[in-house]
């Protein structure tokens, strides 16, 4: 027989399923679907349970709470479905159309979300925005900016379903050098900005008619270069001046420091001297930080070419859990070292490694218990949720089902249905308001949306976009 030589392109023979048995169809990876409806559970838990309990919700700045793990999370799950998904499309054309039309989708779902136009669930009869203030940024817009590049990637880069890689684990490093070259190419470029821009004074005037504040105009001293601290990062800087600081985050966690109230970690009034600083809006979902997410989301989208071309479970064990590893180590040393600290806000190169090496870890975690062990059912609440993650992120997490009930009242505007549950059932029978908020999260909206989220699975209704 001929000697066949290699090319230095990938040929690869890809495994169509996570199994190592020839499927008869094409299957969902019940591991990521229960990794999806574990991470919108984890976003259900933090944001309504959070405020009762500081230490799961998002670091004011430096450090790296449960909360602030969600986003990387999300971005890691959407790079890993993207070579799943793309793989069953064989035309570039047809692929390219679903990934723009998918992109504009999510975006204007994350704008109206997100953008100040819904005011569920406290401001209860009440909706609409100024687009004088419409806030530009969010989680499905960073989503969608960071889906956009990766899947076109994946697109024009990919050799075809036939080809892939040879054999070893390096090779699928070599394969999909482009997509390391673009994160690394991101990373060069957030950093470039982040430490050489030079971020001079700035001012800003509060538009809120419901504060003490309205009208006043604040100014904030910076003239400095490569600081990471919230009055003078470029991160900041870069939003202010393309998005306008006025379509900017208005609450950002950064208020609940020691430095903006004596109430720290909890939310509360801002203190009579607290800088300037602390009354300014900042988008922690702003261009800058956008730019260096995009790794999260190749990160994931490697371990998605993991699981479709390297074959067996012990290899894609292997590889999964010394990346997660090698991620996790050198983030925690950037950090403890003080070299680059974990910052959600700014999302720095060592929060990238820590999320993106718990992501890997978790996921491998599941995909033990799951693919190999069989424990499904065990967690069939969070692969109905993940199933169907879209409709509970937007009815659960961004509380329209919420505002919806609460518009129904009896007297007064405040007493309503999930008023009276949560004070009598929760609040009440454990007598703390702490305990009684996080059972209430817990049972009458995570489970329940779990129970819901069966429902529909067994009527097989999905919301997709």
């Amino acid at each position: 027989m001929a000697e066949i030589k290699v090319e230095p392109t990938c040929i690869l023979v890809p495994e169509a399923d996570i199994s190592d048995e020839k499927p008869r169809k094409t299957q969902r990876v019940a591991s990521l679907d229960i990794f999806r409806g574990l991470t919108v559970a984890l976003m259900i838990l933090v944001d309504d349970a959070g405020g009762e309990w500081p230490a799961i919700a998002h670091a004011p700045w430096h450090g790296c709470n449960l909360a602030d793990f969600v986003m990387p999370f999300f971005l890691f799950i959407v790079g890993m479905a993207i070579p799943l998904a793309l793989k069953r499309v064989s035309r570039r054309r047809e692929a390219f159309r679903k990934v723009i039309f998918r992109t504009l989708k999510l975006f204007l779902l994350g704008l109206l979300l997100q953008g100040g136009f819904s005011h569920a669930p406290d401001e209860l009869l009440t909706y609409g925005v100024d687009m004088k203030m419409i806030r530009i940024g969010g989680i499905l817009q960073r989503i969608a900016f960071s889906y956009l590049l990766v899947a076109v990637l994946e697109i024009f880069l990919k050799d075809g379903a036939s080809k892939v890689l040879s054999h070893g684990h390096f090779s699928i490093f070599k394969c999909h050098c482009r997509h390391w070259a673009m994160g690394v190419f991101s990373i060069i470029v957030y950093s470039s900005f982040m430490y050489g821009i030079y971020v001079p004074d700035w001012h800003f005037t509060i538009h809120n008619k419901d504060s003490a504040d309205y009208g006043k105009v604040f100014s904030v001293t910076c003239r400095v270069r490569g600081k990471l601290d919230p009055p003078c990062n470029a991160v900041g800087l870069i939003d202010r001046s393309v998005l306008g600081i006025n379509h900017m985050y208005q609450h950002p966690a950064w208020r609940r420091s020691k430095a903006c109230t004596e109430n720290s970690p909890y939310e509360g009034p801002l203190r009579k001297d607290a800088p300037s600083w602390c009354h300014a809006p900042f988008e922690p979902e702003g261009i800058l930080s956008s730019i260096s997410s995009l790794l999260s989301t190749i990160i994931g989208a490697h371990f998605g070419h993991v699981l479709i071309y390297l074959k067996g479970h012990s290899d894609r064990l292997k590889h999964w859990v010394i990346m997660g590893l090698f991620f996790l180590v050198l983030g925690l040393i950037l950090h403890f070292t003080h070299a680059i600290p974990l910052n959600k806000q700014l999302y720095t190169f060592s929060y990238v490694c820590v999320t993106s090496g718990t992501a890997a870890l978790v996921f491998t975690t599941i995909y033990i218990l799951v693919d190999i062990r069989n424990l499904k059912h065990v967690f069939l609440p969070l692969k109905w949720i993940g199933m169907n993650a879209l409709l509970v992120y937007v009815l659960a997490a961004e509380n329209i089902f919420a505002g919806f009930i609460n518009g129904w009242y009896y007297e007064d505007p405040h007493n309503t249905l999930i008023y009276w549950i949560k004070k009598h059932i929760f609040i009440g029978v454990w007598h703390s308001q702490r305990v009684g908020v996080l059972l209430y999260v817990i049972f009458a909206e995570i489970l329940f949306w779990g129970v819901v989220a069966g429902i529909l699975h067994w009527l097989r209704i999905y919301w997709k976009l």
